[in-house]
């Protein structure tokens, strides 16, 4: 009996150990107000900077002016210019997705920077049409690109840290011209020993 009781004694701290290691997950909205802020970009900032881009974009009626109705729209570079090594593709895929639920925009994904295609398998089959068509009508060309750049600047006094992330984008029309542009500003505070940056 008392052999049984030290085992068990000797279980007890091996079991409080293993179970304070173990993790409590759980979902959470990915804008909602209990998600993580980092001094990184996450999902959050490129929902932000999306959501207004898009709001801009639309309120200035710039894609009303294209020749045909939806407009025919191209994703060009969005460049980043942070110390971080992120995917472009959550800032811009967000704004396709509202663009084309917008019903203004339908966007290409057959054409891309240096003849790379977003779309591989759509290239080819578009190729394969315009090869085999006996009418030969040229392919409807983008009405506008959408180029951009996302820039990091970090500030500190005494232990606490600021970074500021901007995002600017472009929408430039077949003749070369910028018809809209505009810029958000993100910016996160905190102190290094809470938040480590």
């Amino acid at each position: 009996m008392k052999k049984n009781l030290q085992c068990c004694l000797l279980l007890l701290p091996a079991l409080a150990f293993f179970g304070g290691c173990a993790t409590h997950t759980r979902y959470v909205e990915s804008t909602g107000p209990r998600t993580l802020v980092t001094g990184d970009i996450n999902v959050q900032d490129f929902s932000y900077a999306a959501e207004d881009m898009v709001k801009s974009l639309l309120a200035s009626g710039a894609l009303d002016k294209a020749p045909q109705q939806p407009a025919v729209l191209a994703i060009s570079r969005i460049t980043n210019n942070t110390t971080q090594q992120i995917d472009t593709d959550m800032l811009t895929k967000k704004i396709r997705v509202a663009l084309n639920q917008s019903g203004k925009v339908m966007t290409t994904t057959t054409m891309g920077i240096g003849g790379i295609a977003e779309d591989p398998l759509a290239q080819g089959i578009q190729h394969e049409k315009e090869f085999y068509s006996d009418k030969k009508e040229p392919q409807r060309l983008p009405d506008y690109s959408l180029s951009g750049k996302i820039i990091e600047k970090r500030d500190r006094e005494d232990n606490v840290r600021q970074v500021t992330y901007t995002f600017q984008l472009s929408l430039t029309d077949g003749n070369g011209l910028a018809v809209w542009e505009d810029e958000k500003q993100i910016t996160k505070q905190g102190k290094r020993g809470i938040i480590g940056w």
